[in-house]
């Protein structure tokens, strides 16, 4: 299997001080380990972590900066990381796409399907998408 990671868990990847960055941490060494798992990155959650981080740094982390953390975090990755290209279309949504906070949600769990991957997330609303499982102490 492999994964379309999503804005929630490359923040929570990217950033110590995040509340699920351990558990992220966690399984993002696990899926490498794993033998025939991609972990895949495409626009949406590029920008989305770039642009989270540096608002919740409230100044402290520039643009550039949040960008050179996200480029060796997907180094860190080797061959396990894949960027995809998004060329679905923002006019289809899915019933349960009913907020505009759900719209980039619902658009890359499509992007995801639409190319055999699962969406991987920390928000346990995202139907059909992978939830990363909590971290046993």
């Amino acid at each position: 299997m492999s994964f379309l990671l999503d804005v929630n868990v490359l923040v929570a990847w990217g950033w110590q001080d995040h509340v699920d960055h351990e558990r992220t941490v966690h399984w993002i060494v696990t899926q490498k380990k794993s033998r025939g798992v991609d972990l895949v990155t495409s626009p949406i959650p590029e920008i989305g972590f770039v642009r989270v981080s540096v608002q919740r740094g409230l100044g402290r982390v520039t643009m550039s900066e949040a960008a050179a953390v996200l480029r060796s975090m997907l180094q860190s990755l080797g061959r396990r990381h894949r960027f995809l290209a998004d060329d679905v279309s923002g006019t289809i949504w899915p019933e349960w796409c009913q907020r505009p906070g759900q719209t980039t949600n619902a658009h890359l769990a499509r992007l995801a399907a639409e190319n055999g991957l699962k969406l991987a997330t920390l928000d346990a609303e995202i139907p059909k998408a992978f939830l990363l499982p909590l971290r046993q102490v």
